[in-house]
């Protein structure tokens, strides 16, 4: 190793040191292929290693937010589900409502030994699209932080229906994220990090543990596949990290199967995969509208409106409209696509999708003698309300 590779590993290292020691509010999310042995249900040694861990991370001064799968598996064991398939939603929710009580009362007794208490927070995505409910939301977390309390969150697998789903546990931890305003996301996996490429699939595979620039990298030619008890893998994890980089906090992707790694990683060792911020950073408000809402239709944009979105900081006018894909109201989320199906971003439109046949492609003057509204907003899509590079 040259000079300049040990000075660079010198500058990481102290990115990362001092990133740690900074950081005050902390979200951690532990998938089930962490905190369980296969079939055999919740593995009780790596529960009370985890536990311990976060502990002195909270004594250190520090809050935690603990996102933990793992009810879904715990469920399935009680009730002889293969997890080896996909179950049916009634046989997960029934898994959900056996095994999350379990967990919580395994993760209340663990922490008692640490004089720490926790407090259950299950979630649907339908608790943060509505605006309202997620300030009431952001309240909660915020008394119970203010009280000493680790929030233990889950989605609400025991009634939350497809359409309300987060996806998986890494979609919703980003979404707490924005929520608290945390400062670190360390996402505990069954990976040891990040490689050059499935190394389940390519013996040549290198693990990546530092990446500066997040948003410019090609994931889906770097993971792919599942855990055996999960719903995501690498892919949604860096999906996950993206997000996170765009609210300005850094991610730390590591294996939470190896004993004490917590520990070792806040004394200073290197493991895993660090990812830095981006440096513009997203607002909340955007970040909220467009993670938390459902697109309800796309755009198609010509060249014309694509680069002005994309590199003039433009909002979207009537005359860069091409297609409307979809049906829907004004002031819905939607997606815009360039007319070569790259994906530009989200926003909400001012416009419903009728509206916007009638007026797409018309210059901006022309848009009141052509449909009968007053007012008529001049923007289809207020920058203000356009995320650029959205990652779902």
């Amino acid at each position: 190793m040259g000079l300049e590779d040990k000075t660079k590993d010198k500058a990481i290292a102290s990115t990362i040191k001092n990133t740690l020691k900074d950081a005050k509010l902390i979200v951690l999310k532990v998938g089930s292929a962490v905190l369980t042995n296969g079939d055999k249900g919740l593995d009780l040694r790596v529960i009370n290693r985890l536990v311990d861990q976060i502990s002195n991370i909270h004594d250190m001064g520090k809050k935690v937010i603990l996102v933990s799968s793992g009810a879904v598996a715990t469920g399935a064991t009680y009730l002889k589900y293969s997890l080896k398939g996909k179950l049916p939603l009634e046989k997960k929710q029934a898994a959900a409502a056996v095994g999350q009580s379990r967990l919580m009362h395994i993760y209340d007794e663990a922490f008692e030994k640490y004089n720490k208490i926790t407090a259950q927070i299950l979630l649907t995505k339908d608790d943060l699209k509505s605006r309202q409910r997620f300030l009431n939301a952001r309240n909660t977390f915020s008394t119970l932080l203010s009280e000493g309390v680790v929030p233990i969150v889950n989605e609400n697998d025991t009634v939350v229906v497809e359409e309300l789903k987060f996806g998986d546990n890494d979609y919703l931890a980003t979404l707490i994220l924005n929520l608290v305003g945390a400062d670190l996301f360390i996402n505990l996996t069954s990976a040891k990090g990040v490689y050059t490429s499935n190394p389940d699939q390519d013996k040549n595979a290198k693990p990546i543990h530092f990446i500066d620039d997040i948003m410019s990298l090609d994931i889906e030619s770097m993971c792919t596949g599942k855990t055996l008890s999960g719903t995501g893998g690498m892919y949604s994890k860096l999906l996950a990290a993206k997000r996170a980089a765009q609210l300005g906090v850094p991610t730390l992707i590591v294996s939470g199967k190896i004993p004490f790694v917590l520990e070792k990683v806040f004394s200073g060792e290197i493991h895993g995969t660090w990812i830095q911020p981006c440096k513009n950073i997203v607002p909340r408000r955007k970040f909220w509208l467009a993670y938390n809402l459902e697109p309800k239709g796309t755009i198609v944009v010509d060249l014309g409106a694509k680069n002005a979105l994309l590199f003039k900081g433009k909002s979207l006018l009537p005359a860069g409209i091409v297609r409307v894909l979809g049906n829907f109201e004004e002031n819905s989320l939607v997606k815009i696509l360039s007319e070569d199906g790259a994906e530009i971003g989200v926003g909400l439109c001012n416009y419903s999708s009728e509206e916007l046949k009638i007026i797409g492609g018309k210059n901006t003057r022309d848009v009141p003698e052509l449909i009968t509204r007053d007012p008529c907003p001049e923007e289809v899509v207020h920058r203000d309300n356009l995320l650029i590079d959205a990652v779902f």
